[in-house]
């Protein structure tokens, strides 16, 4: 099975873990690609968010509905499995995943969802995908807080494999 990751992470100042080079997420994102040796699709917004988390957080709820983002996936019909990953803003995904997945035909693929956060779960993230995406079936999904993504490696692996 051909598989896409499509994911969000911001690095910079991260709540609970401080400041990081390579975001919690992306993280994850990486111990699945090595799994399943997949293609990957990082959303990168075209403003980049503040280096600071409260900053962030500001920002990111004033991108609600607006997020541009840098490229955009044109074509996933290679792909069975879509893995979309994010951090939690604001009880939701971050709002440049709707502006990557919000035009992709996800109908006819397995979809699976990761969310990184520090209390909050996956929030409405599922509910908010299936809204945007029509006729998307999403088949599972994993929450795990961001400051333990490096310690819960073997247990992301597992999921992927499941």
């Amino acid at each position: 099975m051909n598989s896409l990751i499509i994911y969000f992470s911001r690095a910079d100042e991260n709540y609970a873990v401080g400041f990081v080079e390579k975001g919690n997420t992306e993280r994850a994102a990486e111990y699945i690609r090595d799994v399943l040796n997949c293609d990957m699709f990082k959303v990168e917004p075209v403003v980049p968010y503040s280096k600071y988390y409260n900053t962030c957080l500001i920002e990111s709820k004033e991108r609600i509905g607006n997020a541009p983002i840098k490229n955009r996936i044109v074509d996933i019909s290679k792909y069975d499995t879509i893995y979309i990953m994010t951090p939690i803003y604001w009880g939701t995904y971050a709002p440049e995943i709707e502006t990557a997945i919000k035009d992709l035909d996800l109908s006819n693929k397995k979809v699976r969802v990761l969310t990184t956060h520090e209390g909050t779960g996956l929030g409405s993230v599922l509910k908010d995908i299936e809204r945007i995406c029509k006729g998307v079936t999403i088949y599972d999904a994993l929450t795990v807080k961001g400051s333990e993504v490096t310690k819960l490696k073997d247990s992301i692996e597992k999921w992927v494999l499941e």
